[in-house]
């Protein structure tokens, strides 16, 4: 029987896209559960392994709300750093690639321009510096780990992101209230796990930089996602001043590997498989990174 690709985190929206962009591809994978398997418990994943002998394993698991981890460190460095060291330590004994995922916010979004791989990171928060300490204890334990740093997706299959927020406030008719001086590089979802499954095919290491090509602040994207959907842009009201403007933008010495955001926001209009709807049952629409 033919070795199946191991994707972490089940139940998070890169597991759930990773799992349906395989199908699509025709990639045998096992998509895992903490139950089964988590990631920083050693015997949890020693013992998944070796009973699935994957020929790589992409970890898509980890704790991703970014303003409870202020309060919430031990558990958000549990999950985004340990749990990964742990993975990547049992990879490098069984010989298979590994794939995991970082985040924009390694950086302080005070250099002036977009990051690229080379930049040092500087986080200023809980969330950044747990991903800036998992990338270099994964890079420790497997020298050739897979670490795709990204930004502020977004995608059709899943109504937990910022975009989505904005259209079903804008739905509602109510306004939508957004950073201006906090700057992002979105990231469609589809396109993000495509280039993943290609780099990793590839064999590609090291730390790459996936995002759509195009720097907006918060206000920026939800004004073009109202545009794309059909409402009154000026429905979005700015906060934040120009003097204390940052931005966490990515862009690539690697290479560019996705597309521009235009062309993702307009893919996002006619993939989508939810309706606006009231934002009370979608949460906070806490910008996710």
């Amino acid at each position: 029987m033919a070795r199946k690709l191991l994707i972490t985190g089940a139940t998070g929206t890169l597991g759930r896209a990773m799992n349906r962009i395989c199908e699509i591809r025709g990639l045998e994978r096992h998509l895992t559960r903490r139950a089964e398997l988590d990631i920083a418990e050693p015997s949890s994943v020693e013992a998944a392994l070796d009973r699935h002998r994957p020929w790589a394993v992409i970890n898509t698991a980890g704790y991703v709300r970014v303003a409870d981890a202020e309060r919430e460190p031990e558990r958000c460095y549990r999950e985004n750093a340990e749990g990964v060291t742990e993975l990547a330590r049992a990879c490098t004994r069984l010989g298979i690639p590994l794939v995991t995922f970082s985040s924009d916010l390694v950086f302080d979004g005070r250099l002036g321009r977009a990051y690229v791989e080379s930049d040092e990171p500087n986080p200023v928060g809980v969330y950044g510096a747990s991903k800036a300490e998992a990338e270099l204890r994964v890079l420790e334990s497997h020298s050739d780990a897979l670490i795709l740093r990204t930004s502020a997706f977004f995608g059709p299959w899943d109504a937990y992101n910022f975009v989505y927020y904005a259209l079903c406030l804008l739905a509602s008719g109510r306004e939508v209230s957004a950073m201006a001086n906090s700057r992002v590089s979105p990231t469609y979802v589809p396109d993000l796990v495509n280039a993943a499954l290609d780099l990793l095919i590839d064999g590609e290491t090291g730390i790459w930089h996936l995002a759509n090509q195009g720097e907006v602040s918060w206000a920026e994207l939800a004004r073009l996602a109202a545009r794309c959907g059909g409402f009154d842009p000026d429905r979005v009201v700015l906060h934040g001043t120009e003097e204390s403007q940052t931005s966490t933008a990515l862009a690539s010495e690697r290479g560019e590997m996705l597309p521009p955001l235009q062309s993702a926001l307009d893919r996002f209009f006619r993939e989508s498989e939810f309706p606006w709807t009231p934002p009370s049952t979608l949460g906070s629409g806490q910008p996710a990174h």
